[in-house]
């Protein structure tokens, strides 16, 4: 498990990561989520003791990474898939770590067989692709077995088979108990991948929620409604409209179609019954994770354009028209 308690870091007058408190636990997928520059990557350089916290601490079971006599064997980080000297193979790059910390040679050819670069292991690592830079950094991870796993940016270069294989990767080891802490800007992948969120924005711990709950909380769920005519439309908008909460969409190009928000598929099929709608279509649309994710940092983005737009519903025409009703 990694434990923050107070974990903050300055630097002169900004503040990267502001009094981080929170248990990553093992046995799951914590996904840790924020904008460019909220401090994701200083909080996990802290956990790894690549940089000193200004105040509070990190533990990996009960100790800073910095006092484990052999790092490797107890966490499995990978921060940046081109940290290694590009002349060296990635078979020797990985037998110094392997050596260095007290693992045989033979479990750096298992490695690389699991990533999928033992046919490459001899050539020098300077002429790899990115998906193989991050395939090498990923076999380094998992060199000595460890109970840890600390993934930035995992999937960065990778082919959708790729992104699959980490997912199916990730997953495994959290279910063989391990701890896995990762981030990712690919938001729909950490949906299938995460069991818990972590979202920090502006340094700031923002969520820590099961993923389930994080969608719940977040934006609002939708649904579509389409009608044999539009007048039918017109009489339904109308009555949805006695519920305040309610809003509807109008869609683009489509007279006989809206997106409601603020009633469920049911409520608003008991209601065109009650009225005599023949409706078409009426289909719920899920929350996605981008969604719940934007409304969240709205107000955190550090590196943000001059207006920033609402996410819309995620399936068909996108909205070109609000009305409230």
């Amino acid at each position: 498990m990694i434990t923050l308690q107070g974990l903050t870091k300055r630097y002169g007058d900004t503040v990267a990561v502001d009094g981080l408190t929170l248990d990553i636990e093992e046995g799951r997928v914590t996904g840790f989520l924020g904008p460019n520059g909220s401090g994701k990557s200083t909080t996990m350089r802290m956990i790894l003791g690549l940089d000193r916290p200004t105040a509070g601490r990190a533990l990996i079971d009960g100790r800073p990474y910095a006092s484990m006599r052999h790092p490797v064997r107890e966490v499995g980080a990978l921060l940046d898939a081109k940290a290694l000297h590009p002349a060296r193979s990635a078979r020797s790059h990985l037998i110094a770590q392997a050596r260095s910390n007290g693992i045989p040679v033979r479990r750096v050819d298992e490695v690389l067989d699991t990533v999928g670069l033992a046919k490459v292991a001899r050539r020098r690592a300077g002429a790899f692709s990115l998906g193989m830079y991050q395939r090498l950094g990923i076999a380094g991870a998992l060199l000595g077995d460890p109970k840890v796993l600390i993934l930035d940016e995992p999937v960065n270069g990778l082919d959708p088979d790729g992104v699959r294989w980490v997912r199916e990767l990730v997953r495994a080891q959290a279910a063989q108990g391990r701890t896995v802490f990762l981030s990712s800007h690919l938001m729909s992948e950490m949906q299938l991948t995460a069991d818990r969120l972590v979202v920090i924005g502006r340094g700031r711990l923002l969520a820590d929620t099961p993923m389930a709950d994080f969608l719940a909380a977040g934006a609002s769920a939708s649904v579509r409604v389409r009608t044999a005519d539009p007048g039918d439309l017109d009489s339904l908008a109308r009555h949805l409209g006695a519920y305040d909460e309610v809003s509807v969409e109008s869609q683009g190009g489509e007279p006989n179609e809206i997106v409601v928000r603020g009633r469920t598929a049911a409520e608003i099929g008991d209601l065109a019954h009650r009225l005599g709608v023949r409706l078409h279509q009426l289909h719920s649309v899920p929350v996605s994770l981008e969604q719940a994710y934007m409304e969240l940092t709205e107000h955190s983005v550090e590196y943000g354009t001059a207006a920033r737009a609402r996410p819309q519903v995620s399936a068909g025409p996108v909205p070109t028209a609000t009305t409230e009703v």
